[in-house]
């Protein structure tokens, strides 16, 4: 099969289009045909060899974890799916090695769930990292009907998901951005704010009570900010800073592969009530143009790998 393979850490010209053999399928996996996958920021920081410390990587690497396909083969025990189904998921293991910019992927049933019937392959593969991540801090926060949330870098890929899911709960959303995005906000349903010096004040001033959550994906200053603005009985999660949770009693989360969580995503996408946006798709052997406007920063929306 051809993937998208790295053998060393190093920037995206280690990234090589390759023949790799065929995945073996274990017990609780199933093989996918690979019809999409994205790009995640902590895609191109595994292959620079950030995250070495704290993930196991076997060379040579296949990355990515989102995919979106169509089961082609089953293992032992997979009641949950048969082949033909159309799938995606986060497919992340213990270990960094088989992803799925490839023809092929093994996947554990654990990792997926039924693709959205309303969304193409391309859109599809651009949610479960994301989406999953905005999901599951909102649930660990507990946001729900009638509070108001701030949502640090409400505009990114994480961030759009967030503030979408957190309107659908009834929530009232403040959402950090550079003014190019302020109206993008305003179609998602999020009030904005320049993020920067002054940003208290700036949320006070729409907001004086303070805000009940903070969803941190990518915002400055959390303690002091969270310290400013958090109302009586307020909770913070990041994804990006530990403080939240070490120094301010909330959350920090790292989201996990989860088939019921994919599935509430998936009735929300289904609804209308949450939209895709994918940013540009690149095929297959352009994975390292791919990663490399990934890791410029100034994407809004998610960048995805055509496979098949």
């Amino acid at each position: 099969m051809r993937a998208i393979t790295y053998s060393r850490y190093g920037g995206a010209d280690v990234l090589e289009l390759t023949e790799q053999p065929t995945p073996k399928v274990g017990p609780d996996s199933v093989l996918v045909r690979v019809r999409a996958a994205s790009v995640n920021p902590v895609d191109w920081k595994v292959r620079a060899g950030y995250l070495d410390a704290v993930m196991d990587v076997t060379f040579p690497v296949v990355p990515g974890w989102d995919v979106a396909g169509v089961v082609e083969r089953v293992g032992l025990d997979t009641p949950e799916l048969q082949v033909g189904d159309e799938v995606y998921g986060y497919v992340r293991r213990d270990w960094v090695q088989g992803g799925t910019f490839a023809e092929l992927v093994a996947a554990p049933v654990r990792t997926l769930a039924r693709k959205p019937a309303s969304l193409s392959f391309e859109e599809a593969a651009a949610v479960p990292l994301a989406g999953l991540t905005a999901y599951q801090t909102i649930l660990r926060a507990g946001v729900r009907d009638g509070q108001t949330v701030l949502v640090h870098a409400a505009a990114g890929g994480v961030g759009a998901f967030a503030v979408q899911i957190a309107r659908s709960l009834g929530a009232r959303v403040i959402g950090t951005a550079s003014t190019r995005n302020h109206e993008y906000l305003r179609g998602l349903g999020a009030e904005p704010v320049e993020y920067g010096d002054g940003l208290v004040d700036r949320v006070r001033a729409i907001a004086p009570g303070g805000v009940d959550v903070i969803l941190d994906y990518g915002g400055d200053d959390l303690v002091a900010t969270s310290r400013a603005l958090l109302a009586d009985g307020g909770t913070v999660a990041s994804i990006v800073d530990a403080a939240a949770r070490d120094e301010l009693g909330g959350h920090y989360v790292w989201v996990r592969p989860d088939t019921a969580d994919l599935d509430a995503l998936t009735a929300l996408l289904d609804a209308g009530t949450v939209k895709v946006d994918v940013a540009e798709v690149f095929e297959l052997a352009d994975a390292a143009a791919a990663h490399e406007a990934s890791q410029t920063g100034h994407v809004r929306g998610k960048v995805v790998v055509r496979v098949a």
